[in-house]
């Protein structure tokens, strides 16, 4: 069951059966003893990496001490007491650098990054999807293309609680691409057709169906909104799911303050992707915030605690798709296919300037690696990011400030 069997609003793509002859649900891998697998191996490097300072440690105490046997009675006290200090202090190792968030580059609350992991949240997209829950206080929010030409959210948090999130929606198969780079995060989800409950069930992921396993109990009902536009979570309730995971996931991009080489001042005031009427998205450089604001046609996209939608960082990969055979409504209307690996067209936008270049990626567990047209790599604002997913085939352009210099279509489908 997913929450495709909820009647949806009316002119929206409606869920319906699966067609007969379509793959049946294939039992759920040990993708938990995996991950307790890779928990070890990462212990065992740790103690031989212990193991290896004391050592080091030891024998440049020993050092020291045998140089100042041989050197006693030659050499005045205070020179001995020198030679022993300069000796001791070259084995104390640098400060660290301070902990910062692996998914944002910014300083970790409190100065520690909270022993948990990765946890992605779909989040539905009709117009009476919206407003949503959560969105600023994601770390990375992905949008994804689905049937109907309309798009899905998966909302990601690790170093930060939302308060409520919302509201939640059914899988879909760009879900394993987009969460397999996370280290194996939690996936909060109302079900999804049996090709795709397959597809998380044997993926690099937990899969955390809140239709028919424990994550029902985290959900509720928010008032004065209709099925299947009423489901939220509550964010400290996401890591209740498993709490003796407390393995934070691996950065998948890069951060700096410095901007890239060959940044043009005022290139990225904005950016429009006519994903369709639905999802028709402008996101506006806001020099006041350091933010770019998402509209929807000429709209703020105003969340349910009265702020714009807003993200630090806007990245947008052009993405190869197809029309799998799996039916997600009576309509007809059939699986969108994301090709995650690969490469194909980007534009990154950050302190209000746009970067053009290429994605590639060898691997669902390896994040896509950015590069500038120059060359070299592009790196991050730190802070929250969006990324997302476009169809090849839809225009991706950029819009310059009066200050700036015009950027043009910037990563056009192809």
């Amino acid at each position: 069951m997913s929450d495709n069997d909820l009647s949806p609003e009316p002119g929206s793509p409606r869920p319906g059966d699966l067609p007969s002859g379509s793959p049946p649900s294939s039992p759920a891998p040990t993708v938990l003893s995996r991950k307790e697998l890779r928990r070890q191996a990462a212990g065992s490097q740790k103690t031989a990496g212990w193991q290896y300072a004391v050592g080091a440690v030891a024998a440049v105490v020993m050092v020291a001490a045998v140089a100042l046997v041989v050197t006693s009675g030659t050499k005045h006290t205070a020179t001995k007491q020198k030679a022993a200090s300069v000796a001791v202090a070259s084995t104390v190792p640098p400060a660290p650098a301070s902990p910062t968030c692996p998914l944002t580059g910014q300083p970790a609350p409190g100065g520690t990054v909270p022993p948990r992991p990765a946890v992605g949240v779909k989040i539905g997209n009709y117009p009476a999807d919206r407003p949503s829950a959560g969105l600023n206080q994601a770390d990375i929010v992905f949008e994804e293309p689905v049937e109907g030409s309309i798009t899905r959210l998966v909302a990601v948090f690790q170093c930060r609680t939302p308060t409520t999130v919302g509201d939640l929606r059914s899988a879909r198969e760009p879900d394993v691409g987009i969460l397999s780079q996370l280290s194996d995060p939690l996936f909060v989800h109302m079900g999804g057709i049996n090709p795709v409950i397959a597809l998380l069930q044997s993926a690099p992921l937990i899969d955390e169906n809140a239709i028919s396993g424990r994550a029902s109990s985290i959900i509720f009902q928010e008032s004065g909104r209709y099925a299947p536009y009423a489901t939220f979570t509550r964010g400290a309730a996401l890591w209740s799911l498993d709490p003796t995971d407390t393995t934070p996931p691996a950065p998948i991009f890069k951060y700096s303050t410095t901007l890239p080489a060959g940044s043009v001042a005022g290139s990225g005031a904005s950016v429009h992707i006519p994903f369709s009427s639905f999802s028709d998205v402008t996101w506006t450089w806001d020099p006041s915030t350091g933010t770019y604001l998402r509209s929807y046609s000429g709209s703020p996209d105003i969340l349910v605690d009265g702020t714009q939608t807003a993200a630090t960082n806007v990245v947008v990969m052009t993405v190869q798709t197809s029309i799998g055979p799996w039916f997600e409504n009576s309509e007809g209307g059939r699986e969108v296919f994301v090709t995650a690996t690969g490469t194909g067209p980007l534009v990154v936008l950050r302190n209000g300037v746009a970067i053009t270049g290429t994605w590639s990626r060898s691997s669902l567990t390896s994040p896509a690696t950015l590069t500038a047209s120059n060359g070299t790599p592009i790196t991050l604002q730190p802070g929250n990011t969006w990324e997302e997913l476009v169809p090849a085939g839809i225009p991706v352009t950029t819009a310059a400030s009066s200050t700036g210099t015009a950027a043009g279509s910037a990563a056009a489908g192809s």
